[in-house]
């Protein structure tokens, strides 16, 4: 057996669905608390209803819901704009000069991790797709590649898009009065007043360390897969049958009122006055400064003005919706589990406990390197970056808070420690295995080599800024 399939047995019997995982944390997280925070004087009985409501007021916080709702339609609305026609129509276009393993998995690398820094759930299928298209050239063509080299070029998207526009932990502290929301009833007023009302894009994605991250990902990424391409042996594949990435019924007549769902003009009206507001927004709120216009309704309202432009009409927008939306839930369920472990942590000081534990073993520099390799360990078991969010941020502010350390630096170390770890978890890869007919054992040896590459960045760039 070789290593992969060794490590894909492993993941199988150790790790069950993510959604029984947020119930196992949510039991564990239960346990902790009420053994480490119990106040002597409480009685057992009492103290278990106590911590049950803190999990209710947690599970239904109004806050972290719309936080939900948020990154849910992110991931739905980017996945529907991969669905358009102008996207596709680029990928052919691309697609006709990939010829050799090596150029196709640098192009797929390339535009990949470019269109994930905008958005997480575009890229992915975009990747995806784009991943499909090269496969059905070569067999077309008849041109040896290595598919499954493809297929992990078309998944790197997944460990660069926390540090992109669509990451959910810096999309949320570029909102005002998050951080001061999130630490309510964990910090004391004093220090409350301390905490910046917001962490604006251009302290975290706009940082001197994030653009030399995303320069190095968007140079060394690519070059990695063309070298590993070229040593790689190829074949001739045989794919079992075509993806269409139109897959929207043609009604054969078309009848009153349902005139409007297939109007394109309705349509591109209807978006083009969307974003003529977007960019007025831009100029009178925001002076084009795009890095303080990106938060998660900005970022929302611009996908779905540009899906409706580039679908053309409501039907064949809606169908897309239909199926980019199954991918968003997970989100719908398990976030609320991640918001009741938070309410646990928060209500009963288990938050303090753990960030007093990270003080007392770090120091300025040791503790973005704890932050990013526990970001990575906790993502393994917490799939999602907006869950891990509501989870760990507020140790991480906590921490960074009374060690005196920058608190935009300590949630870029969370980010590239949560994207990292994708490569190896494999949860996210579901949607891509599915568009591209491949298995996780075929891809896992060189998304590993992924990690390993985009483990160096992030480490050097903690390490130097």
């Amino acid at each position: 057996m070789s290593f992969t399939q060794k490590y894909t047995a492993v993941f199988k019997s150790l790790l069950p669905a993510p959604f029984t995982i947020a119930v196992i944390l949510t039991i564990t997280t239960f346990f902790i608390a009420f053994f480490i925070t119990r106040p002597e004087t409480e009685s057992i009985s009492h103290y278990t209803i106590q911590l049950i409501e803190y999990w209710e007021e947690g599970l239904w916080n109004n806050g972290l819901l719309v936080f939900a709702i948020q990154m849910m339609l992110m991931l739905v609305l980017g996945h529907t704009l991969a669905l358009t026609n102008p996207v596709n129509q680029l990928i052919n276009k691309v697609v006709k000069t990939c010829n050799t393993t090596a150029k196709s998995a640098a192009l797929v690398t390339l535009l990949t991790v470019i269109v994930s820094l905008f958005n997480w759930g575009l890229g992915l299928i975009f990747g995806a797709i784009f991943a499909r298209k090269v496969a059905e050239h070569a067999q077309k063509n008849n041109i040896k590649i290595n598919y499954p080299i493809i297929g992990a070029a078309g998944y790197s998207g997944l460990m660069v898009w926390h540090g992109g526009l669509s990451g959910s932990s810096l999309a949320k502290v570029a909102e005002p009065n998050h951080i001061k929301e999130m630490m309510k009833g964990i910090i004391n007023e004093a220090q409350l007043s301390q905490l910046p009302n917001s962490i604006p894009y251009t302290e975290t994605i706009g940082s001197n360390m994030n653009i030399f991250v995303i320069l190095a990902v968007i140079i060394i990424l690519p070059l990695a897969m063309f070298f590993v391409g070229k040593k790689s042996s190829s074949s001739l594949i045989n794919l079992t049958a075509n993806f269409e990435t139109d897959s929207t019924p043609h009604p054969e007549k078309i009848e009153g009122a349902e005139k409007l769902d297939h109007s394109s003009l309705f349509s591109i009206l209807f978006g083009g006055i969307l974003l003529l507001y977007i960019v007025y927004k831009m100029m009178v709120e925001y002076h084009f400064n795009l890095l303080l216009f990106f938060n998660p309704n900005n970022i929302n309202l611009l996908l779905f003005a540009l899906a409706l432009l580039l679908h053309q009409n409501f039907f064949c927008f809606l169908n897309a919706i239909d199926n980019a939306i199954i991918g968003a839930a997970g989100i719908l369920i398990q976030f609320p589990l991640y918001f009741g472990i938070m309410g646990i942590m928060k209500s009963s000081g288990l938050v303090s406990d753990i960030s007093d534990f990270f003080v007392q073993i770090s120091t300025a520099t040791t503790y973005p390197i704890f932050t990013f390799i526990s970001a990575g360990l906790v993502n393994i078991f917490v799939p999602s970056g907006g869950g891990q969010w509501a989870v760990q941020g507020p140790i991480i502010i906590q921490a960074a808070n009374d060690l005196g350390i920058s608190l935009p630096k300590s949630i870029m170390a969370l980010a590239y420690g949560d994207q990292l770890t994708n490569m190896l978890q494999p949860f996210w890869a579901l949607p891509l295995l599915g568009i591209t007919g491949l298995k996780a054992k075929e891809i896992l040896p060189y998304t590993l080599f992924l990690m390993l590459i985009g483990g160096c960045i992030y480490l050097s760039a903690l390490l130097l800024f």
